[in-house]
């Protein structure tokens, strides 16, 4: 990647829904230019997806729960099979592996404590080998970012 794919991200990451022509403008490219560097960069996984990012609160799911996890098991196979149970559960929007302390960090959107309540008896019951769970409710967010710092290469 150059520096002119570094100045196409960050101004993807900030708004994936300028178009082409507005893409090419800001970076100072030729639209083909810019239409062919976003397709490769899309091919190549640099770019996983475009999406539109919705308000929790707008959206009835204001209620964002941070769950640490530790599993009876932490073989391999145990741990693969809860992340799967995870990745259906659409109240999960992001499930990570750690070290040093819980097996996974869920991070959770839902509307109330109600349906915390429910999700939690439904995945993380003892059928669910799950040993411990250690829940965080959200007072405030101070800052929500999905960008990722990027700086292009030193010539």
């Amino acid at each position: 990647m150059d520096e002119l794919d570094f100045k196409i991200l960050n101004l993807l990451q900030r708004d994936a829904s300028i178009t082409n022509q507005e893409l090419a403008d800001r970076v100072h490219a030729s639209a083909p230019t810019c239409l062919r560097r976003v397709k490769r960069l899309v091919e190549t996984g640099v770019i996983e997806k475009q999406v539109a990012i919705l308000s929790p609160e707008a959206c009835g799911h204001p209620l964002t729960a941070i769950a640490e996890l530790t599993l009876e098991s932490q073989a391999t196979d145990e741990i693969e099979r809860f992340e799967q149970k995870m990745m259906s559960e659409p109240a999960v929007t992001q499930c990570y592996r750690v070290s040093t302390g819980p097996d996974l960090i869920l991070i959770l959107q839902l509307a109330d404590m109600q349906a915390y309540h429910a999700l939690a008896h439904r995945m993380f019951t003892s059928a669910h080998r799950v040993r411990n769970v250690r829940t965080f409710f959200a007072t405030h967010r101070s800052k929500f970012e999905t960008r990722l710092p990027l700086r292009p290469p030193r010539s």
